[in-house]
Formats: C-alpha cells, sequence, structure tokens
C-alpha cells in the first residue's frame, strides 16, 4: 500500500473555511476518534513516566487541531498533581476559534496560530508534543517538523500518529460507514490513513531529521510513536513493557 500524498489536494480540514456546524461536528468526531481509539491512553503512558508530582512543567503542543490533547494533559496533570503551562498551536484560525470554545476554564493551555514550520519562540518547552499531524505533511516537510519538535525541546519529544496499513485502512472504511457517517469525516479520516507512514517510513524520517537514541514503538488501533527523552537517551523499559502494544499487520 503506497502512500498517497498531493500537497495540491489538502485534507478538507487543512482548507481556508470559516466556522461552521460541519466544521464543528468534525472536530467533536476527531475528539471522539482520539478518545477511542487509543491516543489519549497513548498520552497519559508517557506523561505518568515522564512528569513528576509537585513539579512545573512547560510544554508546547504543535499541530493542536481542536485543542483536546492539551485539555487531557491537563486534566491529567490537575489529578496528578503536575503543574503544566502549555502553549497549543495550529495554522488554521476556525479550527483554533473553536479549540478557545472547547477550552473555557482551561488558563493552563495558550492558544496561538502560527506555522509549525516556522514558528519561533524565545521559551524553552520541558515536552513538545505532536499528536497525529504528521500525515499532513509532505515527507520533506515532516522531517522539518520532526526536527523542530527536537529543536523547541530541551528534554522530552512525542511525536504519534497512525501507521499505514491495509488492515488499517479497512478498518477506517467500515468506521466512516457504519458509526462517523459526516462526510467530512469519511472524507478526511480515509484520506489520512492513506496519507500516513508505515512504520519503517516513520523511522527514515526521524532519522533523516537527525533524531538519535529514540524510541519507536506501535500502540493499539494502528498507532505509533516517537519518543526523545534526554535522561536515558530513549530507552524506556517501562513504556515498551505496556502489555496493549502491537502490531499493526501491513
Amino acid at each position: 500500500m503506497k502512500r498517497a500524498f498531493d500537497p495540491l489536494e489538502p485534507e478538507l480540514m487543512d482548507r481556508p473555511q470559516p466556522v461552521t456546524p460541519e466544521l464543528e461536528a468534525y472536530l467533536r468526531n476527531l475528539v471522539s476518534f482520539n478518545r477511542y481509539f487509543g491516543s489519549y491512553r497513548l498520552v497519559r503512558k508517557f506523561l505518568a513516566q515522564w512528569l513528576a508530582p509537585d513539579r512545573n512543567y512547560r510544554v508546547l503542543d504543535l499541530c493542536t487541531g481542536a485543542g483536546d490533547i492539551p485539555r487531557l494533559m491537563v486534566d491529567w496533570a490537575r489529578a496528578a498533581g503536575v503543574t503544566l503551562r502549555i502553549d497549543a498551536v495550529d495554522f488554521h484560525e476556525s479550527t483554533l476559534e473553536l479549540a478557545r470554545r472547547g477550552s473555557q476554564g482551561y488558563p493552563e493551555i495558550q492558544l496561538l496560530r502560527g506555522d509549525v514550520l516556522k514558528w519561533e519562540t524565545k521559551e524553552t518547552y520541558d515536552l513538545v508534543i505532536c499528536s497525529l499531524a504528521l500525515h499532513h505533511f509532505s515527507d520533506e516537510d515532516a522531517v522539518v517538523l520532526l526536527r523542530r519538535c527536537r529543536h523547541l525541546s530541551h528534554r522530552f519529544v512525542l511525536v504519534s500518529d497512525l501507521e499505514r496499513s491495509e488492515l488499517g485502512a479497512l478498518g477506517v472504511q467500515l468506521l466512516t460507514t457504519f458509526f462517523y457517517r459526516l462526510p467530512m469525516t469519511q472524507a478526511d479520516a480515509n484520506t489520512s490513513m492513506q496519507r500516513a507512514f508505515t512504520f519503517g517510513e516513520l523511522r527514515t524520517l526521524a532519522e533523516a531529521a537527525g533524531w538519535e537514541n529514540f524510541g519507536h514503538m506501535r500502540f493499539l488501533f494502528c498507532r505509533q510513536a516517537l519518543w526523545l527523552d534526554e535522561r536515558t537517551a530513549g530507552d524506556i523499559p517501562a513504556v515498551a513493557a505496556v502489555p496493549d502494544v502491537l502490531p499493526c499487520p501491513t
């Protein structure tokens, strides 16, 4: 199954558009995908591994979309006695507007508009995270984004995404046929799986971005993650040992 990426045909969510009921429904579906199909569980595992109670951390979330990953992190941190300050960056103003509406009551989160391939800041971050976004980019830009993640963090980096496979494509097709039937969701969900990277391709991109001694593993529901941990040079046995880490058949 070859990667099908056309920079002249962006996913529907990446096209300029106003805030509409369809966009709101689409983002609700994205949040549902994240909640029920592994993204939240994956992020929580790394937060529990890396962040200690009674400590303060600066976090950067790139390509934040609906802003649900920052909200998830704050909810986890509040319960764990951890203090987070999160900058969440996205390029699309309409998406950010909806993320702002959903993030009321989360003063820990600052939502910012910017191109993640060029976005600069004087801040340095304990953790840089990018969830389910890498497949929106060409191979070349994906390398740039991975390089940016490494540059902006002085401690931890977590990049998670889909893993492209025929089994995953079939699963997405079934989900969008019977459950997530919004046309925008149907179109983008299937396109996302076609544009995702295989396990080997993602590892090659990380190496091209200059990552060394990094972790890379498959997770449930055709998810995969790359990570860097300055304390252990990418060797994190506690995460590697979790029982819900599975291969995604090609």
